[in-house]
């Protein structure tokens, strides 16, 4: 999901995983109605949600920042949860016992997601994961969510501005743009219509 700033992308997200309630519409996840729910219920449904800015419990080890993401799962399933998804981040093995706010911006955004992926979500919203990365963990965060998209068969969703490497990635794009869905297409589409993707940002 791409568009300038203030278009209501991370809106969309927070409607969804019901942060904030909806002013018209319907929201669906598998054919069942879910407008109204609290958060709690809907990462029971299996959509989980990482906002902007790795945004992790810096006085909480690394390790406690990933058992909280196991709040709804008995002990022994979550820390086998954590045990499984630590392999898409196997530097984060190295950290477990470091306070969360004690390590870089790339790290504390794969805590992020790690702990976002304990639950075994159906559907995966995530807010500009690339926020404040160098160029180098950018490409190795796409590359993981990638890897992630592929071997556990999770629907994704991103928010981001850094809009060529994420077109590199997707399946499809919607562009927002005045609050209004302004493009919806193939990101190829977008790739090779330069014109076009400026338009959108407009």
């Amino acid at each position: 999901m791409i568009g300038p700033n203030g278009a209501g992308k991370s809106t969309v997200l927070k409607c969804v995983c019901g942060l904030i309630p909806i002013w018209g519409g319907k929201i669906y996840l598998n054919g069942e109605q879910i407008n109204g729910s609290t958060p709690a219920q809907n990462v029971s449904r299996g959509i989980t949600y990482t906002p902007q800015g790795s945004q992790v419990f810096h006085d909480l080890t690394v390790m406690e920042n990933l058992e909280i993401g196991g709040f709804q799962l008995h002990r022994k399933e979550a820390q086998e949860r954590i045990a499984e998804v630590l392999e898409f981040f196997p530097i984060l093995k190295t950290l477990l016992n470091r306070d969360a706010g004690r390590i870089s911006g790339g790290e504390q955004q794969m805590v992020a997601l790690t702990r976002a992926l304990i639950q075994k979500p159906k559907l995966l919203m995530l807010d500009e994961p690339s926020l404040g990365l160098a160029p180098n963990l950018v490409e190795t965060i796409f590359e993981k969510v990638t890897q992630i998209n592929e071997e556990t068969g999770v629907s994704i969703i991103i928010v981001e501005q850094k809009v060529r490497d994420v077109l590199e990635i997707s399946d499809r794009v919607y562009s927002i743009k005045l609050v209004r869905i302004a493009f919806k297409g193939n990101p190829d589409e977008l790739k090779e219509n330069r014109e076009r993707l400026k338009q959108l940002f407009l």
